[in-house]
Order: C-alpha cells, then structure tokens, then sequence
C-alpha cells in the first residue's frame, strides 16, 4: 500500500456516487480562456457546494495546479509574438504574416503525446504554424476548430545525407521536383550551409528556384551554429546571389519565391518575467493560470480559491530579439524569416516559471467563516490572499484582486466554468484567440514600457 495503512475515504466517495450521481459537487470560476492577467491575480477559484464535501476542494488540488503547463506555453509563447509583432511593423511598416512567424517544432521534445497536445494547443492561441499534430487535433476535439495549424512539406537531414555529401545538389533537386507547387521547406546545413546557399542554390539551381512564385516559394533552413551570425550570412549570400527589393519603409526583402527559417537555438531573448501577464490558456473547465487551494477545516463547508502568482525577477535568454535587431542592423525586413522553436516552447519550462501555486484562503467550520493565508518568516514572497477572492478592473484601468469578501459580484470577472459536474462554459478556439490579441500599446516600445512601470508601482501597491 502506498501509505502503509489505508486511507482511501471510500465511503466518502460512494456518498458523492449516492447523493449526486457520481457528481462533483464543486463550484469552479475562472478568467475568461485566452485574457491576459498580470502577476499576481487570482486566475480561478474553486469551492464546495455542499458542506459534506468540503475534502473535494484539496483533493482536486494535483489535478488542476497542471493547468500550469498549456498557461506557460500560450504565455511564453505570446512573449514570442509581441516580438515578432514589434519588429515586423517596424521593418515592413504592416502586421501581414504574423501569425505563421513562429512554427512549433516541438513535438519531439515533449515528454508524452498529452503534454504534445496541451502545449501544441496552447501555442496554437497565439500562432497558425505547427508541426505538432497533437496540438491540432486537441483544438479540434476540445475547442471546436477544425483546423488550427498548418505546415508545409519539409525535408529533413536524412533526406539529404541518404544521397552522399557530393550528391547534396540532386537531393535538393529531388525536393524541388517532389513539390512544384505550394512552398517547400530544405534543410541545407547538412555539410556546408553558405556553400549550399551561395553555389547550390545560387547559381547550379538558381533557374528552378527562381521559376517559383510566392505561393510556391523556397524556404532555406539553416539548423546548426551560431543563429544570429549564421542567419545574417546566409541573407546576405542569397541577397548576392537572387538581388532584393527594398520595401516602404527601406528594409531589404529577398524576392517573394524565396524565404528563409530559423529552427535551431531559438529561444525568447531576455524577457524581464516581472512584467509577464499570463494569458490563461487550460483545459474546456477554463484555462487557469497557476492556482491556490485553501485547506480546509475538520468539518463544515470549505470555500477553496485558486491564485496564480508570478515570482521571482529571473529572464530567460536567448536570440529572437538579438537576431531581429541584427537584421534590422544590417537593413534587412523581418519579412524575410520565420522561427521554429522547439524545447524552448514547449518543454524548457516548468511551474515555476511563472510561479503558479494554489492555495487555500477562506474556510467555514461549523458556519463560522475565516480567512486563511500563509505567510513563511523564511520567504515572505510566498505569502498567498485571504479570504474569497475576486478579479475587477478598478477606476484606472488596471486589473486587480480583492481579497476578503470585499469584492462586488458585478465587478467580478471570474466567470463560472463548472458547477455540479456540469460545464457552465465552453470557449471556443476563436473566442480565445480573440482575448489573446495583441493590444497597440503592446506594440509601441515607448507606450509598453510606460504601462508596464504604472502596472508594477501598482501591483507593488496593493500587494
């Protein structure tokens, strides 16, 4: 036994299964699937309905803190296309494309098909390009879009290298040939990539690429080295080799049939977590960042609240944003490349990237109520809010949480998702999308950072 004594409340289950029917009797809300919340809200509560079961609230606690993971990917990965947005509209002066900026290469780096399916999911809020299928058939069954993602055929190194190092020109023929139409992805690293892009495909196949139209166009795919200096070259030997054009706003783009994407070594490029809002992507119960389950007393109705946190002043690093600015540097438009991300995206992460936690906060014993917290002398970051909680948009503008009771239930945000075992709301894939939006201000550098030192004097404040 894995307690060594037993301790399955079987009779306590068999009254759920008598008296509601298998039921949970538990009432679960939660922020509206896709909003953007800053650090340190309540993202869902949860709490009993009948007084019997007052347990229920803990012991679902495992289960639901797991929303951690599709919440941190769509945040991430969101990160991901404020930066993407950013420089798109300043070296193209337009949005066009954004949306299959960065392609989900991280099927194979995931632990299991579920946490495929979650992660590929949650990315798939923010972005139309994949190639984790298990992301596109979760949305599909769950979240009522038929298709979420899309790729393009691709070739990988065995392809190449199953033809020899002296015949790498024919495997790239071969490739060409395979798909005349619709754009086609070449993995060209395989021994030399700046020869392969100066002397294969600039000048022995320079013809075929240049037969190809936009709908049809070539996309190179460099996969080992430094990203930053690796990508520059190769821009600039295909900028030798095919010419460019020079857009609206000045920035050179490489001629419509030929792109170029980056799928090694990518990675958010130092994002200050401080100032990262979740964007609260789960399950159909109503995506949750993070949660706080409130212990319950020995007897009595137990309320349980959930609250996501975000602690800690830590970045991650790595290159987008290093090697969008060198493009820039060097007068290129971010128009000329796509990301792929993989581990980074999907699996270099956990739950205390975002510092999600659940905890308990409000208790009844015997009709009696009391708020509850914790508040360690050894770590005061981890003091957690009392009692019922709920989320508003206060008089300027900002979201916040109120504490104790003293919320008003027509300011609350938090929406009912479960009650009884029943679902109380179903979102769909476009609703979510919609909520995840990028917002104007998120995309002008000046206004952002101004928002985001009002937005933390003001967590600093209430907190």
């Amino acid at each position: 036994m894995h307690f060594k004594q037993a301790v399955f409340d079987e009779e306590g289950w068999r009254k759920v299964l008598e008296k509601h029917n298998g039921r949970l009797p538990i009432r679960i809300k939660a922020v509206p699937e896709g909003k953007i919340i800053p650090r340190g809200n309540v993202l869902f509560t949860v709490e009993n309905t009948d007084q019997d079961f007052y347990w229920l609230t803990n012991y679902i606690e495992t289960m639901l803190v797991q929303m951690w993971y599709p919440i941190t990917v769509a945040t991430v990965s969101r990160e991901f296309k404020k930066i993407l947005a950013k420089h798109l509209k300043a070296t193209s002066g337009s949005m066009e494309g954004l949306d299959l900026k960065l392609h989900d290469f991280g099927y194979r780096g995931v632990s299991s098909q579920e946490s495929a399916a979650l992660g590929g999911a949650a990315h798939l809020v923010n972005f139309c390009g994949t190639d984790t299928i298990a992301g596109v058939l979760m949305a599909q069954r769950y979240y009522g879009c038929p298709m979420a993602g899309f790729s393009i055929p691709a070739a990988e190194h065995s392809t190449i290298i199953s033809w020899g190092k002296n015949k790498e020109k024919e495997a790239f023929e071969r490739i060409l040939d395979q798909f005349l139409s619709g754009p086609v992805s070449v993995v060209s690293d395989s021994y030399d990539i700046f020869n392969a892009c100066k002397h294969i495909w600039g000048d022995e196949l320079k013809e075929r690429v240049m037969e190809r139209c936009e709908d049809s166009c070539l996309v190179i795919r460099p996969d080992s080295g430094d990203p930053g200096e690796t990508l520059i070259e190769v821009i600039k030997i295909l900028g030798e080799c095919f010419g460019y054009s020079v857009n609206s706003v000045g920035y050179k783009v490489l001629p419509s049939y030929l792109r170029i994407i980056q799928g090694d070594g990518i990675d958010l490029s130092s994002v200050d977590l401080r100032y990262m809002s979740s964007n609260c992507i789960g399950t159909p119960l109503g995506g949750s960042q993070g949660n706080i389950i409130y212990k319950n007393g020995p007897a009595g109705k137990t309320h349980q609240k959930q609250l996501g946190k975000f602690q800690g002043f830590k970045k991650i690093s790595c290159g987008v944003e290093k090697i969008l600015a060198k493009l820039s540097d060097e007068g290129w438009s971010a128009e000329n490349v796509l990301f792929g991300c993989g581990s980074s995206l999907l699996q270099k992460l956990n739950r205390d990237t975002l510092s999600c936690a659940f905890k308990c906060s409000y208790v009844e014993t015997n009709g009696k109520g009391m708020d509850v917290y914790k508040q360690p002398v050894t770590d005061p970051s981890k003091g957690s809010k009392r009692g019922r909680l709920s989320l508003r948009r206060n008089s300027d503008g900002f979201l916040e949480t109120i504490e104790r009771g003293a919320g008003k239930p027509e300011e609350d945000l938090l929406v009912t998702v479960f009650e009884n075992g029943n679902l109380m709301k179903d979102y769909s894939l476009d609703e979510i999308r919609k909520n995840a939006l990028l917002q104007d201000e998120e995309l002008n550098p000046n206004l952002y950072n101004h928002e985001q030192e009002l937005l933390h004097n003001h967590i600093s404040r209430i907190h």
